[in-house]
């Protein structure tokens, strides 16, 4: 994979681009000195020349030293149209009346460049601060060289002022209008893209990137539909007793580390988490869609659960915080998952009888002492897994609150010093 290029980096090289393009305009004034007509501006055009080679070489190293700096640019876009200004009052304002102050095509085009190098930044205030000072002394300039002709009356004044000069001026107007549009549809684009940013980080704090990726590009899965879904539940053993007496800031920190280790192997199992309660978290896997791999890898998460937050709670020992043990719950089934409307909060989530069996399940493990306890429905489903693990069970368990008996499976409370040994 080839590696990416830092962003200062790329704006640096993004400066450097834009710059050359004021070397074009220096050549440009270096070929109306050399074989310009004209030779008795031939000091004024060499000390413009000259000038704005310092110039130039100035925005090299500025862009390579101080990339994207605001203030900078606009001083170097203000030079730009001091240069413009230059071009355009040496050929329309400084020759005798009677001469010809046509432009050149060469020196038109210094404006035009100039003005395309200013574009390039992608902000519409150079744009326009370029612009607007290039064409109100442009328009300015054709307006003292019509009244200085002999004119009458007024339409011949207007004669003067609307030429061929005033049509040149008239269209870099109209093209530094596009450009300014044109940026103003980047700035658009730019934010909804950091819009869209903002939303997966979002996503992504509940969801795996890959359920974040399916969130975005398919709407329906947002439908509220039935499938079939592993719900887990994972709590915190006595949280409430030791919350009464713990200080905002240990709570704080023993709670975020908490469900930093349980989010964090959720994800990585590809499973969902569907909401945090207090100390307690709900996780889906099938969520927003089902895979013939959603009980398997929930199950593996379950016991790589188990394992990391024995480990957590050796640690708090050691940092001298309470020895918190912690339950979970495994259940599969059918659930209603998808958007559940209410008017003023939307909630993405799944409901049903396999989520009512699950937290019943944890409030089991608590009662069992055990770290995990799953519905052989579970185990059923997954090959080999009667053999993963020493399970213990017991059979035609009533749950509070349902009539139907369930047969479970649980892990004994020693189990992680077991399998240390």
């Amino acid at each position: 994979m080839t590696p990416r290029t830092p962003p200062k980096d790329r704006e640096a090289m993004h400066e450097l681009r834009s710059a050359s393009l004021r070397f074009v305009a220096l050549s440009i004034l270096i070929a109306n000195l050399i074989v310009g007509e004209n030779q008795t501006s031939f000091a004024f055009n060499m000390i413009v020349s000259s000038s704005y080679l310092g110039v130039s070489v100035a925005s090299v190293i500025a862009a390579t030293r101080l990339p994207a700096n605001r203030r900078l640019n606009a001083v170097f876009v203000i030079l730009d149209a001091l240069l413009v200004t230059v071009v355009l009052y040496e050929h329309i304002l400084a020759n005798p009346i009677n001469a010809n102050h046509g432009l050149t095509t060469s020196s038109l085009v210094i404006a035009f460049i100039l003005l395309n190098h200013t574009a390039l930044k992608l902000d519409v205030r150079l744009i326009v601060l370029f612009s607007t000072i290039v064409s109100t002394t442009w328009l300015s300039m054709l307006a003292i060289m019509a009244s200085r002709h002999q004119s009458s009356t007024p339409l011949m004044l207007l004669d003067n002022l609307f030429n061929q000069e005033f049509i040149l001026t008239t269209s870099f107007g109209f093209t530094a209008l596009a450009l300014i549009l044109l940026a103003l549809d980047y700035d658009r684009t730019c934010r909804h893209a950091l819009m869209i940013d903002e939303r997966r980080m979002n996503l992504s704090r509940f969801f795996s990137p890959t359920v974040v990726s399916d969130l975005e590009n398919a709407s329906a899965v947002l439908d509220l539909e039935r499938r079939n879904a592993a719900i887990m539940f994972v709590d915190v053993r006595d949280f409430t007793r030791y919350s009464e007496t713990a200080t905002a800031q240990e709570l704080a920190k023993v709670l975020s580390e908490y469900r930093r280790i349980v989010a964090g192997t959720v994800f990585a199992y590809g499973g969902t988490v569907d909401k945090f309660i207090g100390d307690g978290v709900m996780a889906v896997f099938g969520q927003p869609k089902s895979q013939p791999d959603d009980v398997s890898r929930a199950l593996a998460c379950a016991m790589k659960l188990v394992g990391a937050l024995h480990e957590w709670r050796m640690a708090n020992i050691e940092q001298g915080l309470p020895a918190l043990a912690t339950g979970i719950g495994l259940h599969y089934g059918t659930v209603l998952g998808g958007v559940l409307e209410s008017g003023f909060h939307d909630e993405f989530t799944v409901m049903g009888d396999p989520v009512n069996v699950a937290k019943r399940l944890d409030i089991v493990a608590k009662d069992l002492q055990s770290p995990l306890v799953v519905s052989t429905i579970v185990l059923d489903q997954v090959p080999g897994a009667q053999k993963s693990a020493q399970w213990l069970r017991k059979e035609k368990v009533r749950l509070n609150g349902r009539k139907e008996l369930i047969d479970i499976a649980y892990l004994d409370l020693n189990f992680n010093t077991k399998q240390t040994r």
